[in-house]
């Protein structure tokens, strides 16, 4: 079976790239001449949002996949882009940005160029999907459709919820100058990231039940968004951020040993795997404890005096052992 429309190529991924660089382009331009940063995450989620919609009414077939996958990806861009737009308007302004880079500078073009790229290779399963020529598209669902929907539910849920818990936390003027280590907060120190990473995994293995050919190189999908928050933009920037501001915590260095990185897990649990276990496979690396060492290897200052945080308090991991990453980043900080 044929497309009744191309526009472009069949699949529609030429007209979603124009589609793509014109909603950053146009969304840079305003926030660069205005030097307002309350949109920029507004532009990447509602982004994903018109090409699942596009694709699918361009397809014209409205397969109950097809049906299926455009609402969860509407049902995500807009949890995430309304939250994000709100916590913004909130507090004001976006921290990863300052008057330096704000407006037509290449360090806040670049941000809007690596925006597009997030937004085009994590939509691509879904943009196949919904404008792929043949009659797989069409196959009843089965077993792998539901396990995806089920894990990218779960994966919805719980960065819904840690993202809730996380902004009441910080929101209540009691809890100044604290960590947030309550709800999921308390069984993993990024459990919206978490949610992120395994939502975009069921989106893909949902879509895979009907791939064919080449259409399996779009893993590169859920693997680009979960290199970036390991890697790149999520949790090495949180965990350096909060390791600056509450390292010198004996409290602090105890709940990064207690608390999983990433997966949620008691902390029971947690404690009692061996540290290669959670170097492997919990994702519990020394580039996440960086900013310790360095508090370490630096002269002692009163605070640290105070707390008994001694030089070599912090060398390796989380709990105090040199280990580097395995096979070798949307969050605010804690």
């Amino acid at each position: 079976m044929f497309c009744e429309t191309e526009v472009l190529d069949g699949y529609f991924m030429g007209l979603c790239a124009l589609v793509t660089v014109a909603m950053q382009v146009s969304f840079f331009i305003i926030a660069a001449y205005y030097k307002f940063d309350k949109v920029t995450d507004f532009a990447g989620g509602t982004n994903f949002m018109l090409l699942a919609l596009l694709t699918m009414v361009l397809g014209g077939t409205y397969y109950p996949r097809q049906v299926l996958l455009t609402v969860s990806v509407m049902v995500w861009g807009t949890r995430l882009s309304g939250y994000l737009l709100y916590r913004i308007i909130v507090t004001g302004k976006d921290e990863r940005f300052d008057d330096k880079n704000r407006g037509f500078s290449l360090e806040f073009a670049a941000f809007w160029v690596f925006q597009a790229v997030w937004v085009m290779t994590v939509s691509s399963p879904v943009v196949l999907v919904n404008s792929q020529c043949q009659a797989s598209a069409n196959t009843p669902l089965g077993v792998t459709d539901w396990v995806g929907f089920g894990i990218f539910a779960l994966g919805l849920v719980i960065e819904t919820v840690s993202d809730q818990q996380k902004f009441n936390f910080r929101n209540n003027p009691a809890n100044k100058g604290k960590w947030c280590a309550v709800g999921l907060w308390s069984v993993s120190r990024h459990p919206n990231y978490f949610g992120e990473i395994i939502l975009w995994w069921g989106v893909y293995i949902t879509c895979s039940a009907v791939f064919v050919g080449g259409m399996w190189a779009s893993i590169v999908g859920p693997l680009f968004i979960t290199l970036l928050l390991l890697f790149v933009s999520g949790v090495p920037l949180l965990e350096d951020s909060s390791d600056k501001k509450h390292g010198m915590k004996p409290e602090y260095r105890e709940y990064k040993k207690r608390v999983s990185c990433l997966v949620p897990l008691p902390q029971s649990l947690y404690g009692s795997l061996p540290l290669s276990f959670k170097a492997i496979i919990l994702f519990e690396w020394a580039m996440y404890s960086r900013e310790l060492r360095k508090l370490d290897e630096s002269p002692p200052s009163d605070e640290a005096k105070a707390s008994g945080i001694g030089r070599g308090e912090a060398k390796g991991g989380a709990d105090g052992e040199g280990l580097e990453a395995p096979l070798s980043e949307g969050g605010d900080a804690v």
